[in-house]
């Protein structure tokens, strides 16, 4: 018998870096941002909503639903906006 291999194709997702530059220059156009400054930012922003779904995941839990709420999602971001400012 030979062994089957499944391959798999990863998709792979880029940051949306045309976004994030335009933004910024809409936004704040006297800012003087390096080349992969948006990159840092696209990570920090994945990260933050990582933990948000982590922490709102556990209050349901805690409350014994199922199901992650609204309420659940906004105690967890106050929770963890107070531990991200320092």
């Amino acid at each position: 018998m030979a062994v089957s291999t499944v391959v798999s194709k990863r998709i792979k997702r880029k940051a949306p870096r045309a976004f994030l530059r335009r933004t910024f220059k809409q936004k704040k156009p006297h800012l003087r941002l390096e080349t992969a400054c948006d990159l840092l930012i696209h990570l920090n922003c994945l990260l933050f909503v990582h933990r948000l779904a982590e922490e709102s995941r556990t209050n349901a839990c805690e409350n014994k639903s199922r199901v992650i709420k609204k309420d659940h999602v906004l105690t967890a971001a106050k929770v963890i906006l107070k531990k991200s400012r320092g």
